[in-house]
């Protein structure tokens, strides 16, 4: 009996951008083996192991000092040297089902688009939730630029874009502890963007296609009335997170929770009009001009 051969992988290269995700890379690196031709990370000069275990598994790892996430990934894309026809975005946190690989597969070697959407689901506390949503996650060399905004960056292709079917998993976060520290970083930074008055990623629209509908949506969210408990029914009722039983229903509570925490901090910032300020996280190394007490002591 004859084995079937394993299919080469796609002329594609997957792009990361990476800060602190050694608790993911080892997944997502075996998740992508014989996948893809490439694999490129631009990390953010990370404390633990991530460039390390990005290069066990052959990557191509680049550091630069993270400014925000638009202008993060078009120095990956744009600026890095990238020699595949076609171009993927990753975030460590993501997994490639086999369905999935098997139509990009097929919808790369057609040739006939100059980008792929596909689906994305959400996994909470360690399970599925019934929250889907359409991304552009591929895309031709060069037809690709991310919009220029603080947090929640948005890749624009310049051509026609096809849907696949299959399933891109989003582990969102290991734990509660993870999920809390990273939202309070995103919103931080969504409420520095509306004090900046930066503009959207999209012309808000609320007629327009599902993105111009969504920024128009936030751009509007602070002047509806019982906006908090309308955004948790939306989620826990429209998009089905009722399902998942209580995990869906803590999942409906903490993004309405983050949304009070972009208003709050927004109020901050116009009350004493300063800016937060960025202070560093976790230890850092022993100073020298300090006297060292022994751990047993």
């Amino acid at each position: 009996m004859t084995s079937t051969p394993k299919p080469s992988p796609l002329p594609l290269t997957v792009v990361m951008i990476t800060l602190n995700e050694a608790h993911n890379m080892e997944a997502v690196c075996e998740n992508l083996r014989g996948f893809a031709r490439d694999i490129v990370v631009l990390d953010s000069f990370s404390k633990d192991d991530t460039v390390g275990i990005a290069l066990r598994h052959g990557a191509r790892v680049y550091q630069r000092k993270f400014t925000n996430f638009g202008d993060q990934w078009n120095t990956a894309i744009l600026k890095l040297p990238i020699s595949t026809p076609w171009v993927m975005k990753l975030d460590p946190d993501e997994r490639l089902t086999p369905e999935l690989k098997d139509a990009l597969r097929e919808a790369v070697m057609a040739n006939r688009c100059d980008g792929i959407e596909i689906t994305r689901q959400l996994w909470f506390m360690g399970q599925p939730l019934p929250v889907r949503h359409w991304l552009i996650r591929l895309w031709r060399h060069g037809k690709c630029r991310f919009s220029d905004v603080i947090v929640n960056e948005h890749p624009i292709v310049d051509g026609s874009v096809e849907r696949v079917r299959g399933i891109l998993v989003h582990q969102d976060s290991p734990d509660l502890d993870h999920w809390y520290e990273k939202q309070n970083h995103y919103s931080t930074g969504e409420a520095v963007a509306a004090s900046r008055k930066l503009g959207f990623a999209f012309n808000p629209r609320p007629f327009g296609n599902a993105m111009e509908r969504r920024m128009w949506l936030k751009k509007n969210f602070r002047r509806l009335p019982f906006r908090f408990q309308l955004l948790f029914l939306y989620n826990l009722i429209a998009l089905g997170a009722w399902r998942a039983g209580r995990v869906g229903f803590i999942w409906c509570r903490l993004r309405s929770d983050w949304m009070r925490q972009i208003e709050y901090k927004l109020f901050e910032i116009q009350v004493t009009g300063r800016l937060p300020v960025v202070r560093p996280s976790g230890s850092g190394q022993p100073d020298p001009r300090a006297t060292q007490v022994p751990q047993s002591a």
